[in-house]
């Protein structure tokens, strides 16, 4: 039997007929956008993996015309506070088509973002539960920020707003701190915000030293994207970071993991310019407290003081009284004791001199010329020994009643 071949044209257009003939509802459908692709219409691929999220077990185009896109886009956003993007799980209500030249297709009416909403917060338990496996999703708010937090280092876009913000709300500070402040660039939405934000703080890690708090911020807008700030990667970074981190990066929404990991949380650039400005004035206030403490101390222990020289110089009289009474009274003793001393010495003096004097007169020579002796002297020294004279020698003979002069002649 001759069989009768179909146009792939005519196959395709019956494929279309049983399709719009079966399928005449709206479904609501489960399923993980692999790619987005916007050129006034709306292009997405849908997948759904296997229970482990390694093999895809159904794939599906899903479009959005460009006269519905724009109104869906706002309200996903406007829920979620970020834009469809690759990796999301979304719930959207499509409508099955089939089109002869193009294939298969949804087309896409309705989005409920409450459902990418309870993922994107099922995937920030699940980032939380294993930073604390890790031990580490406490460890920024175990750090002391330092007293003078003056010298800052912020990862910004150079261009946002914010950053502008940050940097004006330091410098026209009503005390008149004086901030450094730093920009390290880093993209601040989209795909690249994990990987540009850890090579931000690597590069701030390797002048640790020279800052005392860094700042991550972002200018706000209307359909911000936070989903770069909900990775495992970049929290792990942030809980790890030796330096204290502030996060003021704009949004209203409940917080991501970044915020929930770091040292402390604001809402806005000015907010964390604001807080740096208060931590100073705090400082400032307790500098000030102990200055009037210690002048307060110093004071009372002055007239402590004063009080105890006050009255040891009323007691100076009576005390110089009594001191002078007692000094006088061991002068009198002392005087006492020297006079005796004195005279005991004297008495002994007298009697060493008396004893002096009866030995020189019993040595006197004239008492024994009187006996009958002589004395010879040559040149007026006694003479002892006669083999001392030479011929010629003059001497002299001392005796009691005149004296004689010789020659010696031999």
């Amino acid at each position: 039997m001759e069989q009768v071949a179909l146009t792939l044209y005519e196959l395709n257009r019956r494929v279309r007929d049983v399709i719009e003939s079966s399928l005449t509802e709206d479904y609501w459908v489960q399923a993980e956008l692999s790619d987005i692709r916007e050129r006034g219409h709306c292009y997405m691929e849908l997948v759904q993996n296997d229970a482990w999220g390694h093999t895809p077990v159904a794939k599906a185009r899903a479009n959005c015309w460009a006269n519905r896109w724009p109104a869906l886009r706002r309200k996903f956003e406007q829920a979620t506070g970020s834009p469809m993007r690759q990796g999301m799980q979304l719930l959207l209500r499509v409508v099955p088509t089939f089109h002869e030249a193009f294939g298969f297709a949804y087309q896409v009416t309705d989005v409920d973002p409450s459902y990418t909403l309870g993922d994107m917060a099922r995937r920030r338990q699940e980032i939380v539960r294993l930073l604390r496996e890790e031990g580490v999703f406490d460890l920024q708010r175990e750090l002391q920020l330092p007293l003078f937090a003056q010298r800052v280092a912020v990862i910004s876009s150079a261009s946002a707003a914010g950053y502008g913000d940050f940097c004006r709300q330091l410098a026209e500070n009503v005390y008149g701190f004086a901030f450094s402040v730093e920009l390290f660039e880093a993209a601040m939405q989209g795909e690249q915000v994990e990987s540009s934000v850890i090579a931000a703080l690597n590069r701030i890690n390797r002048h640790i030293d020279e800052y005392d708090v860094v700042v991550i911020i972002r200018g706000g807008g209307a359909t911000a994207d936070m989903s770069g700030f909900d990775t495992l990667l970049l929290a792990e970074n942030v809980a790890n970071f030796p330096l204290p981190v502030i996060t003021g990066i704009g949004h209203d929404r409940d917080e991501c993991v970044l915020d929930m990991v770091a040292h402390t949380r604001v809402k806005t650039p000015t907010a964390a310019a604001a807080w740096l400005v208060d931590h100073l004035a705090e400082v400032y206030d307790r500098i000030e407290e102990a200055q009037d403490r210690l002048r307060a101390v110093v004071e009372r222990r002055i007239e402590r003081e004063r009080m105890r020289v006050d009255r040891v110089a009323e007691r100076i009289p009576t005390l110089f009284a009594l001191y002078k009474t007692r000094q006088e009274a061991r002068m009198d003793a002392l005087y006492g004791r020297l006079s005796a001393a004195i005279a005991r010495r004297l008495e002994r003096e007298r009697h060493r001199l008396d004893l002096a004097e009866r030995t020189a007169a019993s040595l006197d020579p004239q008492r024994l010329l009187r006996r009958g002796y002589s004395i010879t002297l040559l040149h007026g020294h006694s003479v002892r020994d006669p083999k001392l004279l030479q011929e010629g020698d003059e001497i002299e003979t001392r005796m009691e009643k005149g004296t004689v002069k010789s020659v010696i002649i031999k």
